[in-house]
């Protein structure tokens, strides 16, 4: 069951809430997708008057105080893959406890949920977005895989709401725990009349190349794109925007593949926005790869700016899809099919990129996911909780990832409905 949160409550005249963000590397958002939610959430409510702290990793450079009406804080973190997160969010906690209360604190990773009850000793509620199945991630070992799945049942345990931003991950807590979530996607910025220059200096014309923008990881499925493609008779060449800090023997993978066809473009990490904007408002095609995540926000960004989009077939993406004209694959031999027949018609891929970019602005906003958080602030406010101490992992759960043959037709938050619950079922 989740929760669907949309525009029905506004703020109680004169309430101020004293909201904190933490288990992020913060803002300016330069990386990922919840860095970017903590972006545009916080400047959201900051503007409606609220209280907003966003704990920050330390980096090399200026660290403003504030930013967009945001407080940001400056913690250190070990540089270390599997205790950068952690030791930032711990200490993070401790800060909590030495300034002002807050009335709400949003955690971002359910790694995070073992500081919950830190964050609660001075009775502040704890909200915790669980971002998608982290321990499915290759990068991880066995230690790794066993700690997310560990930290997902504290979450559960402890965290006075859940929140979900993608339908199948709702489905997963449901199945795995019995536990209710709440629903709050990200938002798409919809791209309209994107200049060309940037594109022109890494010659590029608008049109007439294939995009893939992905951290190079195995279940983001790069290799596999690139394989794909290297098949196919595509006349556009395929960029890849991406690299990998901790994968070195993948991305060694996807070097060599790409070697093999002089059509591919390796550009690397890509971190000027402008250029980025450009290549996904101006590509043929977005090719997505990713397999373990919720709504990811490389997905929306390409249907934000109108572009058409074959991607990996599981269920995230297929819900953020919907029936709005996306392709899929599901290996090396079923990319060639799909970005053939876009390669070949331009006027097909722009029909199904000017259909997402009108999904994307009609479903994904972040307006409405601000109000969401806010909503939810206020309900945990009032004592709400969904806070279940002796939750346990459910033995021979039935929820997959694979794509569900279920009514499509459903939709996600409008600005409309009233605070609902749903079932989703297999």
């Amino acid at each position: 069951m989740m929760n669907i949160l949309r525009r029905t409550l506004r703020p109680r005249s004169g309430d101020r809430l004293r909201i904190a963000m933490v288990g992020t590397r913060g803002v300016p958002a330069q990386y990922g997708g919840f860095e970017t939610a903590v972006e545009e959430i916080g400047q959201r409510l900051a503007a409606q008057g609220h209280h907003v702290t966003v704990y920050c990793r330390n980096t090399a450079g200026e660290r403003p105080r504030y930013y967009r009406g945001m407080k940001l804080i400056h913690l250190p973190a070990l540089r270390f893959k599997a205790a950068e997160t952690l030791s930032h969010t711990a200490l993070s906690a401790l800060h909590l406890l030495t300034g002002r209360r807050h009335d709400v604190v949003f955690m971002f990773n359910a790694a995070n949920a073992p500081f919950i009850p830190v964050c609660r000793l001075r009775r502040t509620p704890v909200a915790v977005h669980v971002d998608g199945l982290e321990w499915r991630r290759t990068k991880w070992g066995g230690k790794g895989r066993k700690y997310y799945r560990q930290a997902e049942e504290l979450a559960v345990r402890w965290g006075d709401a859940l929140i979900a931003d993608a339908p199948g991950i709702a489905d997963y807590y449901l199945c795995e725990f019995g536990a209710d979530t709440t629903l709050l996607t990200y938002g798409a910025p919809v791209l309209e009349r994107q200049p060309t220059d940037k594109l022109q200096e890494q010659g590029l014309d608008a049109d007439n190349f294939h995009l893939v923008v992905a951290r190079f990881e195995p279940e983001n499925h790069v290799d596999m794109i690139v394989e794909g493609y290297n098949r196919s008779e595509c006349a556009l060449p395929l960029v890849v925007v991406g690299s990998a800090p901790y994968a070195e023997e993948h991305s060694a993978r996807i070097r060599t593949l790409a070697d093999a066809d002089p059509r591919v473009r390796l550009l690397g990490g890509v971190w000027d926005q402008e250029l980025l904007n450009q290549l996904y408002a101006h590509a043929r095609t977005y090719v997505h790869g990713h397999s373990v995540g919720g709504t990811n926000p490389s997905l929306l960004r390409a249907m934000g700016a109108g572009t058409a989009v074959v991607a990996y077939d599981v269920i995230f993406n297929r819900e953020v899809l919907g029936g709005f004209g996306g392709a899929y694959f599901q290996d090396a031999a079923t990319v060639a099919g799909p970005l053939e027949a876009l390669d070949a018609d331009p006027q097909l891929a722009a029909g199904r990129g000017a259909a997402l970019q009108q999904r994307a602005r009609e479903t994904y906003t972040w307006d409405e996911v601000a109000d969401g958080y806010l909503q939810l602030a206020e309900h945990l406010v009032d004592g709400a909780s969904t806070r279940n101490p002796s939750a346990r992992r459910r033995p021979g759960s039935a929820w997959s990832a694979q794509p569900v043959r279920r009514n499509t037709s459903h939709q996600l938050p409008t600005a409309r409905p009233v605070l609902a619950e749903r079932h989703y079922k297999e």
